[in-house]
């Protein structure tokens, strides 16, 4: 039985591994504050979960979903995830991250640094488009009709097919949209961004958090991302 290693217990990270269980995966949680402080979501997810160190859920993940704060991944110990598949949440939030010289300039797309911070992991970008709360509103089996895709960007073509299998696994089609130098494509404010998933698209910002989900097609993300413009992130304040 395959098993997942999640680093972080937020929205997202918690989303995933309620996915995961469900699906019949060992899960070993991690976040900053210690195992101790799991114990409720633990409990929750049942016998298939435990929670332990971020080394821990490194360790013993065949695949890890990466799921912190931006600004702290390049704190995470040197080497913890060197050879390891890595799907990586993250999205740039000044308000919240603090101004990045290289973001602000488009130096680089976020999934292109946090990459540089994770040497020899085998790293995908993954679940930074959607809502936590819609993840597993949206999960459906292989072959439904109503099944939703998510957009999975890599510069690793084996990591990238693994990604896909975990996330059909977990109840969604992977659309693949490219290297991490294009994974802009689906990043904040863009068109592969959130909205996406959303039944009514012009559901107000101060709505979002209460908002329902779309069905969103694999033929619908993959004109999103054809779509896209390249967001200017210096003007980002959230």
């Amino acid at each position: 039985m395959p098993t997942l290693g999640i680093i972080g217990s937020g929205n997202i990270g918690s989303a995933v591994a309620r996915l995961a269980v469900a699906a019949g995966m060992n899960v070993v949680i991690a976040n900053s504050r210690g195992p101790e402080t799991l114990s409720d979501l633990v409990a929750e997810l049942g016998p298939l979960a435990t929670a332990g160190t971020v080394e821990d859920a490194a360790k013993a993940g065949d695949a890890v979903v990466l799921s912190i704060p931006l600004k702290a991944v390049s704190d995470l110990p040197d080497g913890l995830l060197a050879g390891k598949i890595v799907l990586d949440t993250s999205n740039y939030y000044p308000s919240r991250d603090g101004r990045i010289t290289a973001l602000d300039n488009s130096a680089v797309t976020t999934s292109e640094l946090v990459q540089s911070w994770l040497p020899g992991a085998q790293y995908v970008k993954a679940f930074n488009n959607i809502l936590a709360h819609h993840l597993p509103l949206l999960a459906r089996p292989g072959g439904a009709a109503d099944r939703s895709a998510l957009p999975i960007a890599s510069d690793d073509g084996a990591a990238k097919a693994e990604a896909a299998s975990l996330l059909d696994a977990l109840g969604y089609d992977a659309v693949d949209a490219g290297t991490v130098a294009e994974s802009w494509r689906f990043e904040p404010e863009s068109a592969g961004y959130t909205r996406l998933y959303l039944a009514d698209p012009s559901t107000p910002d101060d709505q979002l958090m209460s908002s329902a989900p779309g069905t969103t097609s694999t033929e619908k993300v993959r004109s999103a991302l054809a779509s896209a413009t390249r967001v200017n992130v210096a003007e980002r304040v959230f």
